[in-house]
């Protein structure tokens, strides 16, 4: 039986994940399988968000749970494309800032002179919002 031509054929298997997820999202967009506005991209955000909720609660569903965090991060990707902001850099810059961050936190704990593991989620939160309002350094 002869396999039908896709319009998501010359896909490369062998991309990132998000520059592929882009790749397909872009084809699909340019036979009119798109949200019009943001509006709906962001309403699939939240509708993954509580898809991953429902299953996140659920014993021995790690597939499940799999699949809609694919999905979550599928729709986060159509975000990024639809407000033309690259996701594949904004993630690494994300993961920049996070080691930024982090780093600082380290920090700030040991000039207080704690150890970051005898520290309560609380307290660390607390660091890390003040470091997020200081200046990048």
């Amino acid at each position: 039986m002869p396999k039908n031509k896709s319009i998501l054929d010359g896909v490369s298997s062998n991309l990132p994940s998000l520059n592929q997820a882009v790749e397909m999202q872009k084809k699909a967009a340019n036979v009119g399988f798109d949200w019009p506005s943001i509006e709906g991209v962001i309403a699939k955000i939240y509708e993954e968000i509580e898809e991953v909720k429902t299953e996140a609660v659920i014993t021995n569903n790690h597939d499940r749970l799999h699949d809609e965090i694919g999905d979550l991060l599928f729709a986060c990707t159509n975000l990024a494309r639809h407000l033309n902001v690259n996701a594949e850099e904004a993630l690494r810059s994300g993961n920049s800032k996070f080691y930024r961050r982090f780093i600082r936190l380290e920090q700030s704990v040991i000039e207080q002179g704690l150890e970051i593991k005898n520290c309560s989620l609380i307290e660390l939160d607390k660091i890390w919002n003040e470091i997020k309002h200081l200046p990048e350094k």
